[in-house]
């Protein structure tokens, strides 16, 4: 039997939280997978502070950490595309700060 019955539901727990970013993530819903995001982490972060599993419960935190790489791997893929965009946008706001800059310090004051 488990020694700590809350070890495997804090996986449970994470695994459902990762399922929630996959769905925000679906419907481009970036402000939440970052809300949500911040509950995955902390979640995680409290795994570290847990008892160790029993032998019967490692097979079924394998199937959930299984799971949980799955969904952040979709996760990734639909990020990867807005983080492009945002990348492009970054870049091109980058660049017109670098012309209003050079255009201010070649106006003349009045």
């Amino acid at each position: 039997m488990n020694k700590d019955p809350s070890v495997l539901q804090h996986y449970q727990d994470i695994a459902g939280l990762s399922g929630q970013m996959l769905a925000k993530a679906e419907a481009q819903d970036w402000d939440e997978v970052m809300r949500i995001g911040t509950h995955y982490y902390e979640a995680v972060e409290a795994l570290r502070a847990l008892g160790t599993l029993s032998t019967e419960d490692r097979s079924a935190r394998r199937e959930l950490l299984t799971h949980i790489l799955g969904n952040d791997e979709r996760i990734r893929a639909l990020a990867a595309p807005e983080l492009e965009r945002l990348g492009h946008l970054l870049g091109a706001i980058k660049r017109q700060q670098t012309v209003l800059q050079a255009y201010h310090s070649t106006t003349p004051e009045p």
